[in-house]
């Protein structure tokens, strides 16, 4: 792998610390991918070796390099409306009655627990606004929380190319997006007033006061073994309320004493039962 090859060592190591800071487990498979992103890294901040790599970001000193290295490894692909049959389900299915409780004066919040570049949760947004287009004069809130705090800082800004903002309806473009030059595209403030954009690790502490009645945590879990897959659904139903849903990736199961505790209301669309 070049004049600085990672050995078995290195990724050894390098997988028990992305482990322990972000539950993403790494085997001998990922080495090609481990070495493509990392090695720009090393000829950035000039180091000659991943042995010497290693040693920094296991350091006290290293502490901010550990956080790039996390974000160099963990995986931002996402697009508007990905998976949209979910957002169709939530907005004909879940929303009509959270509407008729917020206007009542009641409280609702939506988490986007894993938002990337933001393109979730601004559908997610979009998709409330559609069926409640004063959602934000009332107590409806979506949070949007991601373990990378460059992928935070981008999608709370919420620039986009045109070719990422294709899927959206041209009319709901035209409404919550405007041109800012350079071809490129910023969401307007009808999506941003409704979104709160926080780091968050899911595998720490969750500042939470109150429950979510709509959780989505898609194409996340699959990047976690089978333990701290369980431990998360179990954290997912402790927030959540009685007949408050989850949605989650294509590719993802729900597992652990947590399964028993949601229904299948579509496709990989679950309401909690308690």
């Amino acid at each position: 792998m070049g004049d600085s090859p990672l050995t078995r060592r290195d990724l050894a190591e390098i997988a028990d610390m992305i482990y322990a800071d972000a539950g993403i487990f790494l085997n001998e498979s990922k080495a090609s991918l481990v070495y493509s992103r990392l090695s720009k890294r090393l000829r950035k901040i000039g180091m000659s070796s991943f042995r010497q790599y290693c040693e920094l970001v296991s350091s006290e000193r290293g502490a901010d390099e550990r956080r790039e290295m996390l974000s160099q490894l963990t995986t931002n692909f996402t697009k508007f409306y990905r998976e949209r049959h979910h957002f169709e389900h939530l907005a004909k299915d879940v929303l009509p009655d959270l509407v008729k409780r917020a206007r009542a004066g009641g409280r609702v919040r939506i988490w986007s627990s894993a938002c990337s570049l933001g393109h979730e949760p601004y559908s997610l947004a979009m998709t409330v606004l559609s069926v409640f287009p004063d959602a934000a004069k009332h107590d409806f809130k979506i949070l949007a929380s991601d373990i990378d705090p460059k992928v935070v800082a981008s999608a709370s800004q919420g620039i986009y190319t045109p070719e990422a903002i294709e899927p959206v309806d041209p009319g709901m473009r035209r409404e919550h997006f405007t041109e800012i030059g350079d071809g490129k595209f910023q969401a307007n403030q009808s999506l941003k007033e409704l979104i709160s954009f926080r780091e968050l690790n899911l595998l720490r502490d969750w500042p939470f006061r109150g429950k979510f009645d709509v959780i989505f945590c898609r194409n996340v879990v699959i990047y976690f073994d089978d333990q701290t897959q369980a431990k998360i659904w179990q954290r997912y139903a402790e927030v959540l309320p009685k007949e408050g849903y989850l949605y989650i990736g294509h590719s993802e199961r729900l597992s652990g004493p947590a399964k028993s505790k949601f229904d299948s209301v579509g496709v990989t669309a679950f309401r909690f039962t308690g």
